[in-house]
């Protein structure tokens, strides 16, 4: 039985640090007893430990015991083997053990790309033909102005497809942007030398900011330069088949502006304005337009404070009806608070920091698309010794809730079946819950980076092991890295180029509590919310890809990689 690889044994199927935590978990009936570290070849063994004691899975009930090898350093390819069940994936134990994977998950934005030909000296297997030129792109009748009347055509492309479709939203890049641009402020060395085989590599800028720019070269085209307002988004009026990027030619509209889409614009470009004011040499003057359409953006929300994109109110009025994403937000105020930080901090004025409440209520909401707060706390704190008494005032309070919100997180972790800070209530596994762990795993690191506290590193890295295989469906939902990865994402180009493996580099959604009664995919083999997954193209419910889940990850596996000497992982 030994001999046998089971897929109930559960544990980071890329590898641990040599000096950081190491656990798997173990599903089903077992009896008492030991575990064993032994080579692959499951010739020697070279650490052997205790079981813990059986619990009940929190959502199933399953019976669950943790193996736990942290006092094992050695680095090297080990299984772990449990008599009576079988033997786990080989993982590895090594310094810098997830660079690949904090690569990779930025390398899937390449993939993404649109407007452009990925050739195989980048791509790899996954090469294709470029995809939506966007270069005649429709004014919709929702986003007329004075200057572009309905059926006036704009240029608007780059960008990258927003998920497993073909479109391209202002307010999901947003918080996507704003997350990776984060990732290389906070750890800028690491980013430095992280090269990833795409286009721009071996100019003078880090791949990370070749590849952010090449989404906000095309944020900047959907800003209206008559009104400075934004419009939403970029699509086709429904969501194309599932065909490769090269044959969808529908027509493609900009729709109705939005004070949602335009603060997140201007969040955006007053962070990148104050990143690439670093690379003035390389970008002649982008750091500068980047201001100047972020105080623009600013001014036409300040105007426009209340503007929803309602897609059904639209469709009532305007043709052709539009079908594809909505993004729809009607609470502004988060939207407000960060960029206000952003351009406080890029242009130290005062008058953004104090136009805005900063702390209107004792929440600290995870961030997500329609909820962008807490990136305009992390980048007050970011820049906490350059603030003038104007935020100074609110930084003591603004760093306590942080620390505070990771100690709420962190409560309860070490007792859970799966030793994760994800899963503490059924409420994690919502759709697309592999980025509410990815971000509270950012969360944890940013109380790390406040407190040098290592339980918060420890805890996000808990996430990591998470989202690499330590959960209850056994999936690593990182495309291309695990023995048992999703094959099957619902993604498009993945879906089409007859190529088995999928993109690598993606991060599927994950387990979602209704996922059945919203995608109606009928391949489910469980109803409980932690196994709530199938790894099948038809699952947008649990397994689509999108870009604002892949951020998150970036930083959460790039930040521990930029942190393991600092915390002696």
């Amino acid at each position: 039985m030994e001999q046998q690889l089971s897929e109930n044994i559960r544990l980071n199927q890329v590898g641990y640090y040599p000096n950081a935590p190491k656990m798997a978990v173990v599903v089903g009936e077992m009896e008492d007893g030991e575990f064993y570290v032994k080579t692959p070849d499951l010739q020697e063994t070279v650490y052997t430990g205790q079981l813990t004691a059986t619990k009940a899975g929190e959502f199933s009930n399953r019976p669950t015991r943790v193996a736990d090898f942290s006092n094992y350093k050695e680095p090297g390819s080990y299984v772990l083997v449990i008599p009576g069940i079988g033997h786990s994936y080989e993982f590895e134990i090594d310094r810098d053990v997830h660079k690949d994977v904090a690569a990779a998950s930025i390398k899937g934005f390449y993939y993404q790309r649109m407007s452009t030909d990925l050739p195989e000296q980048y791509a790899g297997k996954w090469a294709r033909a470029a995809g939506h030129p966007d270069n005649e792109v429709l004014i919709h009748p929702s986003a007329v102005s004075t200057q572009r009347p309905a059926g006036s055509v704009i240029s608007a492309p780059r960008g990258w497809y927003d998920a497993g479709d073909y479109n391209k939203y202002i307010v999901n890049s947003g918080i996507s942007m704003g997350t990776l641009l984060s990732a290389y402020e906070d750890f800028p060395g690491f980013y430095k030398n992280l090269e990833l085989n795409i286009p721009e590599s071996g100019n003078n800028v880090p791949d990370i900011l070749d590849e952010a720019l090449w989404n906000l070269r095309w944020m900047m085209a959907m800003q209206d330069p008559e009104d400075g307002g934004v419009y939403n988004k970029l699509t086709n009026p429904s969501f194309e088949g599932m065909i490769m990027p090269a044959e969808a030619s529908k027509p493609r509209y900009v729709v109705q502006k939005g004070t949602a889409a335009t603060l997140d614009f201007a969040a955006v470009m007053a962070q990148a304005s104050r990143i690439f004011s670093n690379y003035e040499s390389e970008f002649p003057g982008l750091a500068d337009s980047a201001l100047v359409a972020a105080v623009k953006a600013w001014s036409w929300a300040q105007r426009n404070p209340n503007v929803d994109y309602d897609q059904n109110a639209m469709n009532k009025q305007f043709k052709p009806e539009v079908s594809t994403g909505g993004y729809g937000d009607k609470d502004y105020s988060d939207e407000f608070i960060w960029a206000a930080a952003e351009l406080y901090v890029t242009t130290k004025q005062d008058t953004y920091y104090n136009e805005v409440n900063m702390l209107p209520d004792n929440k600290m909401p995870l961030p997500s698309w329609p909820q962008v707060r807490l990136l305009g706390y992390y980048t007050l704190n970011r820049f906490s010794s350059e603030l003038t008494p104007a935020a100074q005032k609110d930084l003591p309070e603004i760093q306590k809730r942080l620390v505070s919100f990771a100690d709420e997180l962190i409560d309860g972790a070490d007792t859970r079946t799966y030793r994760t800070v994800m899963g503490k209530t059924e409420g994690d596994y919502i759709w697309g819950s592999s980025s509410v762990a990815a971000n509270q795993g950012i969360v944890l690191i940013q109380a790390y980076q406040l407190t040098d506290n290592k339980k918060y590193l420890k805890a996000a890295l808990s996430n990591l092991d998470y989202l690499l295989g330590r959960n209850a469906t056994g999936y690593s939902f990182l495309t291309g890295f695990g023995e048992k990865s999703v094959m099957k994402p619902h993604h498009r180009p993945s879906v089409a180029d007859g190529i088995e493996e999928p993109v690598p580099g993606l991060l599927s959604g994950g387990p979602n509590a209704r996922a059945d009664k919203q995608d109606n995919c009928t391949t489910y083999q469980s109803s409980f919310a932690d196994e709530m997954f199938t790894d099948d193209d038809c699952s947008y419910a649990s397994n689509e890809i999108a870009i604002n889940w892949n951020a998150p990850f970036v930083y959460l596996a790039g930040a521990i990689e930029a942190l393991q000497d600092r915390a002696a992982l």
